[in-house]
């Protein structure tokens, strides 16, 4: 019998071929953690934690970031045609931050210079808890996830020693390289958690320092705007007595 032109045979010989090979990954991958003893699983632990929320950062702010570039030049123009008030819903349907800020400068187009300011400086302070909100996490993962990792080498190296001290003559050295390279697992594994965490806290601290510098020259801009249409719309004038 033929499965898609693939005999039979052939198609079982391949499953065969596949499923000792991912076997032997587990198996090694589960002596690799056993030989590390307790703290392999702690690091395991913390690693996923770290790899979540690093998930969940880079969504969020691939959300809160846009093109700063082309919203303030879609501003601009409706300010200067006397659309403030499409401008405002064209940044209620964004979900992002710098859209959010811009709408709340805008809702005080016709106020002084300073309220405008005020307006825009609140809705930053509101906005970067929400671009911040725990990166410091990443950090706090990467390194506990080292420390652990020389801890279990520490112990792992204690364990090994004493063992060696109780043994043959003969069979010392091999034991003791044997266990100082059990003991190594620890901070091998440590590593390997504390550099990709580091890795993606570094990439999402460069994401969240460009939102907030968008959000800073884009209040600053929007500033100016708005001061410059209201200094070049007519005045009134007095007239003579």
């Amino acid at each position: 019998m033929e499965n898609n032109g693939i005999p039979a045979d052939q198609l079982q010989n391949t499953v065969q071929q596949k499923t000792p090979q991912d076997l032997n990954f587990v198996r090694e991958f589960a002596k690799f953690m056993d030989d590390g003893g307790v703290f392999m699983w702690i690091i395991l632990g913390i690693w996923v934690f770290g790899l979540a929320v690093a998930i969940e950062r880079f969504k969020s702010l691939m959300k809160y970031d846009i093109d700063g570039v082309s919203l303030l030049n879609d501003i601009k123009k409706s300010v200067l045609t006397n659309q403030v008030q499409s401008a405002i819903q064209s940044c209620a349907g964004s979900k992002s931050l710098l859209a959010n800020v811009m709408k709340n400068g805008l809702k005080r187009a016709n106020q002084s210079k300073e309220q405008i300011q005020d307006a825009l400086e609140v809705s930053m302070l509101e906005a970067m808890p929400h671009v911040e909100k725990r990166l410091n996490y990443l950090a706090l993962v990467a390194n506990v996830s080292t420390l652990i990792g020389l801890l279990g080498t520490i112990y792992g190296l204690i364990q090994s020693f004493a063992a060696v001290a109780s043994a043959d003559a003969a069979s010392k050295a091999e034991l003791l390289a044997l266990g100082i390279s059990k003991a190594m697992n620890t901070t091998a594994f440590g590593l390997i958690s504390a550099i990709t965490i580091m890795v993606a806290h570094s990439i999402l601290s460069s994401k969240a320092e460009k939102i907030i510098g968008e959000m800073e020259k884009g209040s600053v801009k929007l500033v100016d705007l708005l001061s410059s249409k209201k200094n070049a719309a007519p005045q009134p004038q007095n007239e003579a007595a």
